[in-house]
């Protein structure tokens, strides 16, 4: 597409949010995501007694 079929559109479909806002909305959403991710970090390692144990038994 041109340039100008572009604005063309824009002008007759205008954002109902300024533009800036979704950029706030994608950064939020991404930041939430990060802080889930970091919230299951050494989970494998909460019980490393009872992993421990069960390895032992095996051998």
């Amino acid at each position: 597409m041109s340039a100008v079929n572009v604005l063309a559109e824009a002008a007759t479909h205008p954002l109902f949010l300024p533009a800036w806002v979704f950029g706030i909305i994608a950064v939020s959403i991404f930041v939430f995501l990060g802080f889930l991710v970091f919230s299951y970090r050494d989970v494998a390692n909460r019980h490393a007694n009872k992993s421990d144990k069960a390895g032992s038994d095996h051998h």
